[in-house]
């Protein structure tokens, strides 16, 4: 027989857990596009076509738009700036 401590310990790490992934992974603070709806399906680059709206420029976005977080392409990773660095620089 399990105890009742274990169970709810687990729920609040799950709970935990999912308000961590929801927040660094499924922002809501993304600013919408066509690009990334869910309703809409890539046409030419820059146009998507729109279950509601038709031909949509991929930069627009309706009150229609829902969040697809598997269509946003993640910006590129900044270079480091120190990119001239020599094997020296890291020694003692």
């Amino acid at each position: 027989m399990k105890k009742a401590g274990g169970d709810l310990r687990k729920q609040v790490v799950f709970r935990q857990y999912r308000e961590w992934f929801a927040i660094n992974l499924f922002q809501k603070s993304i600013e919408p596009r066509c690009a990334y709806c869910s309703r809409g399906r890539d046409l030419n680059p820059g146009q998507v076509v729109c279950s509601k709206k038709g031909v949509m420029s991929a930069g627009s976005h309706c009150e229609a738009f829902r969040y697809d977080p598997l269509k946003r392409v993640p910006p590129r990773p900044a270079k480091l700036a120190g990119m001239s660095l020599r094997d020296e620089d890291f020694q003692m």
